[in-house]
C-alpha cells in the first residue's frame, strides 16, 4: 500500500477486513467541532480519531505526543490493531490527517496511509458518507516507538541539531507580524527556520501537489527536501504535513519538534527571531 491513497482505491478496498478507515479531523476554528461533524457526515465505517484526546494530559503543551500504552489502549477501544491498513482522512482546513499518520507510525503501526484529498475529493467523486456509528471491532496495538530520533525536544533544538528547520505556520505569524492564536506566546520564529507554510504543499482541491511541484517548493522556501530537517508549527499538528510531503519525494530521515511554537514561544529564555 502506497503512503498516500486515492479515492478510488479507497472505494475499491474499503472491503477488505483488514482496511480500517479513521476520521482524523480537528480545527483550529472554535466555532467547527470535528466530533459533531463526524457524527453528521464521514465515510461509511469510518472511526473518528481523536486528536484532543489521544495527546499527554500532563504535557505543559497542547497535541505532545502520549506514552505509547495509552496510545496503544486508545487504538485497541477504537478497534485499530497496529497490523491493520490504516488510511486516514480530514475535512480540515490545516490537513490534521497528517498528524494522525505520524503518531499511528510512530507507535508502531505498520501500514498507513493517507487518503488524497480526504473528506472533499470523497463526497466530489460521488462517494457515499453516512452518519452511522462503526460496528464494535475487537483489535489489537502493540505500540511501541520504534524510532525516538524521529521526535526532537526544545533541549534537542538548543543545542542544536545540525539539520535545517522548516517551520509550517503562516508567513505572517512565521514573520511575527500576524499574533499568535495561543495567548502567552511571543511572536516569531526559531532562529535559522525556514518557513514552509503548509498551503504551498496542497493542490486548491485538497490534494497534495504532484512530486516534481513539491520538489520545487521545498526548494524555493530554502529547504533540500532530499535532506534530513527537523519540522515546526504551532502545536505539532501541520508540521506534519511537511514530514509527509518530503516523504512522497523520497526523504525518510525527517524529525518532529513536537512542543513546536506552543512550547518554544511560551518560554521567555527561548531565542527568537522577527521577520
Amino acid at each position: 500500500m502506497d503512503d498516500l491513497v486515492s479515492v478510488s482505491w479507497l472505494a475499491a478496498n474499503m472491503g477488505s477486513a483488514d482496511v480500517v478507515v479513521l476520521d482524523a479531523s480537528w480545527h483550529l476554528d472554535p466555532k467547527r467541532d470535528a466530533r459533531a461533524d463526524y457524527d453528521k457526515r464521514h465515510i461509511p465505517g469510518a472511526r473518528f480519531f481523536d486528536l484532543k484526546s489521544l495527546s499527554d494530559p500532563a504535557a505543559g503543551s497542547p497535541h505532545m505526543l502520549p506514552s505509547a500504552d495509552a496510545f496503544g489502549q486508545a487504538m485497541e477501544a477504537l478497534g485499530v490493531a497496529s497490523d491493520d491498513r490504516i488510511i486516514v482522512y480530514d475535512d480540515s482546513a490545516i490537513h490534521t490527517s497528517a498528524r494522525a499518520w505520524f503518531m499511528l507510525r510512530h507507535f508502531g503501526a505498520s501500514q498507513v496511509a493517507i487518503l488524497d484529498g480526504g473528506l472533499a475529493c470523497w463526497v466530489a467523486e460521488g462517494q457515499p458518507v453516512s452518519a452511522e456509528p462503526p460496528l464494535d471491532r475487537p483489535a489489537q496495538f502493540y505500540a511501541r516507538i520504534g524510532h525516538p530520533e524521529a521526535v526532537v525536544s526544545k533541549a534537542d533544538i538548543l543545542r542544536g541539531t545540525g539539520m535545517a528547520i522548516a517551520d509550517a505556520r503562516s508567513a505572517e505569524r512565521f514573520a511575527g507580524t500576524s499574533p499568535e492564536p495561543r495567548p502567552g506566546l511571543e511572536s516569531g520564529h526559531i532562529p535559522g527556520a525556514r518557513n514552509l507554510p503548509i498551503t504551498a504543499l496542497y493542490a486548491v482541491d485538497g490534494r497534495f501537489r504532484p512530486p516534481h511541484e513539491l520538489r520545487q517548493t521545498f526548494v524555493e522556501h530554502g529547504i533540500d527536501p532530499e535532506r534530513p530537517f527537523v519540522a515546526s508549527c504551532g502545536s505539532g499538528v501541520t508540521a506534519n504535513s511537511l514530514i509527509f510531503a518530503a516523504r512522497l519525494l523520497g526523504n525518510r530521515d525527517t524529525r518532529l519538534y513536537d512542543g513546536s511554537w506552543s512550547e518554544w514561544g511560551a518560554d521567555p529564555l527561548t531565542p527568537k527571531e522577527r521577520g
